[in-house]
């Protein structure tokens, strides 16, 4: 996860801004979508772009902002493609566009850290963005939220009166991660384009074109964790986080048998400054692997009890850990625990 303000919060190792990259993989039907209205007159105001982290809505959001406010059709880029030398897109990357808002989670100067959520303060800037004329005649304006379901309930409120009164030649386009924790009536006023991952061999072809897996093994293993999202896969690949995951896999097999030394190590890797982005992949290692054993508890007639309360325990704490802002690495040793204390309760063979 990013911590510079100028790129944003969810910028990933590896990966480029949003605004600044100019491909797209496995999104063609969705962008074909948006295009078709956009070239045909029949844009509607209100895009939810939703689907898993790391599947790439932030940067169709992006493009699909290109082409709204103007930057020039460039098929080879795709169908929402526009070139990076275009006077839009480069007033775009510069955010140096009057008539495009941004509304984030704020950065919090003081904490040098990001806000937990997207303030009705940030919220309550779209309807004065939209209150001002385009800066070209006729032109469109854009609110690009990222990601809408980070809004606490008065900005999701606030943000619904401009849904409710959709102004002239505005358009937003709302990102989300989870759509079902938005209020109904914001999810009812907009048109919703679903994106899904690739199948799992192709976002692993796509990272050996790209460079960033050594081999197909490699690519393979990222693709899996990942669950196909080419964004996440490659973060993945670009932070250590499949080697990550395997380290984790390789503790839970251990069981009651790691070492005091080994379970440290891998709390402090995951807590060291600057591998914020590495916490997610531990928590989603930590989980898959104990829910693996639960599973084989079970289908070798032995109590997966243990193993289960585990996984809700590890679940709930990776839930916590940023929103509290917990102690990075107490909490890993304390998930890690978890994992400690399922396996001594199993039944010697």
């Amino acid at each position: 996860m990013s911590t510079d303000p100028e790129l944003g919060s969810d910028v990933q190792p590896g990966c480029l801004a949003p605004r600044q990259r100019y491909d797209l993989f496995g999104h063609e039907a969705a962008e074909t979508d948006l295009a078709t209205a956009l070239t045909s007159g029949r844009m509607h105001h209100a895009w939810l772009i939703t689907g898993p982290r790391g599947v790439g809505k932030a940067s169709f959001a992006w493009r699909a902002a290109r082409r709204i406010l103007g930057a020039a059709a460039t098929p080879q880029y795709g169908p929402l493609g526009a070139s990076p030398t275009d006077p839009v897109c480069q007033l775009l990357e510069a955010s140096a566009c009057p008539d495009l808002l941004l509304l984030r989670r704020p950065w919090d100067d003081k904490r040098k850290r990001w806000r937990g959520e997207i303030t009705v303060d940030e919220a309550r800037k779209a309807p004065h963005f939209f209150e001002k004329s385009a800066s070209a005649n006729g032109g469109w304006r854009v609110c690009l939220v990222d990601s809408v379901d980070e809004m606490n309930n008065n900005g999701a409120n606030a943000l619904l009166k401009t849904l409710e009164e959709p102004p002239q030649r505005g358009v937003m386009l709302l990102v989300a991660h989870s759509p079902g924790r938005l209020p109904a009536t914001i999810r009812s006023r907009c048109r919703t384009l679903v994106l899904r991952p690739p199948e799992i061999e192709a976002t692993a072809n796509w990272l050996i074109e790209q460079g960033a897996a050594k081999d197909m093994p490699a690519a393979l293993s990222a693709s899996r964790l990942a669950g196909g999202a080419p964004g996440r896969a490659l973060a993945l690949c670009a932070s250590g986080g499949v080697e990550l995951a395997s380290q984790v896999r390789a503790v839970v097999a251990r069981g009651a048998s790691a070492s005091d030394s080994e379970v440290r190590a891998l709390a402090d890797r995951v807590a060291r400054k600057g591998s914020e982005g590495l916490r997610s992949v531990f928590y989603t290692a930590l989980s898959n692997a104990i829910h693996d054993t639960a599973r084989s508890q079970a289908e070798n007639q032995q109590d997966p009890t243990p193993w289960l309360n585990a996984w809700r325990e590890v679940s709930t704490l990776a839930g916590e850990a940023d929103g509290l802002y917990l102690d990075p690495k107490q909490t890993a040793l304390a998930a890690l625990g978890y994992v400690r204390d399922a396996a001594r309760q199993q039944p010697v063979n």
